[in-house]
């Protein structure tokens, strides 16, 4: 088999992988770079990945959703003044945990003064802490669920169930977890 080398063909193909590579690198130059870590978000912007849904990380923003949604409910299931009560009580435990409060500069020393494996055991420890505190505020939802629509009549039971599917598992449980699993219970 005989290969025969083609000049114009040879300096075509280096004329245009010159011509991508310079392409390239002007889109890459073009690319805004990221933000320093801690810098304020740009106006207009989400500062993370999740900043543009519900508030999130803005409590303000996110009582002010959770009071939107409640009240479009509320609206939609007309409530009867006997039934206030009940309302009452399961927005109540409705309301988002209050986070803990950051380590202080003791906490943090102590922490830092840790082995990797001792660190590793803390968090451990730490995160089932956090586990066990969020499955008893999302079983206390669950119930307060169950008991307010207990309080319905037939036909707003049906109107909760719709708007229940519609958002989600977030009127009765986890927030934003609206997968088939997460709505049984």
């Amino acid at each position: 088999m005989k290969f025969a080398f083609n000049h114009t063909a040879s300096l075509n193909s280096l004329v245009l992988a010159g011509l991508l590579a310079t392409v390239g690198t002007g889109a890459m130059a073009q690319t805004p770079a990221a933000p320093p870590a801690g810098s304020p978000p740009v106006a207009g912007k989400p500062a993370g990945p999740h900043e543009g849904r519900m508030g999130h990380r803005d409590p303000a923003k996110m009582q002010a959703m959770i009071a939107k949604h409640q009240g479009e409910l509320k609206a939609k299931l007309k409530l009867t003044p006997a039934q206030e009560g009940a309302w009452t009580s399961y927005t109540a435990s409705m309301q988002p945990p209050v986070h803990g409060a950051r380590p202080t500069p003791e906490q943090r020393a102590e922490f830092d003064k840790l082995t990797t494996p001792q660190r590793i055991d803390k968090m451990k420890e730490l995160r089932t802490q956090r586990m066990a505190e969020m499955n008893a505020a999302m079983d206390k939802r669950g119930e307060a669920t169950k008991t307010f629509y207990a309080a319905l009549t037939p036909e707003q039971q049906k109107t909760f169930d719709a708007e229940h599917k519609k958002h989600g598992f977030r009127h009765g449980g986890a927030r934003g977890h609206g997968g088939p699993a997460a709505q049984k219970g």
